[in-house]
């Protein structure tokens, strides 16, 4: 989820975040089973502790966050309509440059904002997806966000045609819910969520700044194009809408959609944050991504030719 500059606005400039990437990770054996809900145990109101000051703080500047992208028309869930047409040729163009590009690139023990050319990348095995909260994270948020992630991920499989289900059992696409105070603790289980993570994607789950509202990091396995692991991490101070925007465009990127681009539009891969929640177009693009006429692996010279046949079939010439 990424608010940012766009013309005449008054929004934050804040940093593009969707670390969707190979990052070449050796992955070890299978940790043991969660418990069955996907996550620690939940735990009664009674039993909360109260928010720290940077938590609390956190809370009170995405709720203005929220409220001024709402004001200047932004975050809208309409899907696109007749003020945005789109032709099969921009579909084409933006389906190389979201799904043929990352948007971060190592650089040692950090990642950089870089959009870096890179393969068509996707999962190639069912997903098992687990939802985790932190302890701080309140029941009745618990419910509504494990909600819209399975609404959403049954959306994203229908689309896909990967199968996505919501289980505890050996989960390989953890969807974390956490609040500052919760995220601070988080390194041990972050490692053991993903062994042998590198130094690179730890430092940019444990520290990031205010501006990255939430993220994404997928996993392949030897430099493999195909995914095997991913993480999702969404702020749980947020309001209910950017939560449900994080949902949707952090779940969308570890599908294998991995850049922004501005061009794209009506789409969320777009940092300027017109549409919050999955478009018209971006449904197209994950129906693209998982035609058997792609493969994992190809460049983007080789994908070209394809993603403009099937723009054509989907959308035809008119706009």
């Amino acid at each position: 989820m990424k608010p940012g500059l766009r013309s005449g606005l008054l929004v934050p400039a804040l940093l593009a975040f969707g670390l969707v990437a190979s990052c070449d990770q050796f992955i070890a054996p299978e940790e043991p089973d969660p418990p069955a809900d996907g996550g620690r145990p939940d735990i009664p109101d009674l039993d909360l502790p109260p928010p720290s000051e940077d938590s609390a703080a956190l809370s009170v500047y995405y709720r203005r966050l929220q409220n001024d992208l709402l004001v200047q028309g932004l975050l809208r869930g309409d899907g696109g309509g007749p003020d945005t047409p789109f032709t099969d040729e921009m579909l084409a163009r933006n389906f190389i440059r979201i799904a043929l590009f990352d948007e971060y690139s190592a650089d040692g023990d950090t990642l950089r904002a870089e959009p870096t050319i890179s393969r068509l990348r996707r999962w190639e095995r069912p997903i098992r997806m687990a939802v985790e909260f932190g302890e701080t994270i309140p029941p009745d948020q618990r419910v509504q966000d494990r909600n819209s992630v399975g609404a959403y991920a049954a959306r994203l499989s229908r689309l896909t045609g990967v199968p996505i289900t919501q289980t505890g059992a050996n989960p390989n696409f953890h969807v974390l819910f956490l609040n500052e105070d919760d995220r601070r603790d988080f390194e041990d289980r972050l490692r053991q969520i993903v062994p042998g993570i590198g130094e690179s994607s730890v430092r940019a789950f444990m520290s990031p700044g205010r501006e990255t509202l939430c993220l994404v990091i997928a996993f392949s396995e030897a430099g493999a194009p195909t995914y095997s692991r991913a993480v999702a991490l969404i702020r749980g101070e947020h309001p209910d809408l950017l939560r449900l925007a994080c949902i949707h465009e952090e779940l969308a990127q570890g599908m294998g959609l991995a850049n922004d681009s501005p061009q794209a539009r009506p789409s969320i891969f777009n940092d300027d944050e017109e549409f919050g929640l999955l478009t018209d177009h971006d449904e197209l693009l994950l129906q693209m991504l998982y035609d058997d006429r792609f493969r994992p692996g190809m460049t983007a010279a080789e994908a070209a030719p394809i993603a403009r046949e099937i723009a054509t079939e989907l959308v035809g010439g008119e706009s």
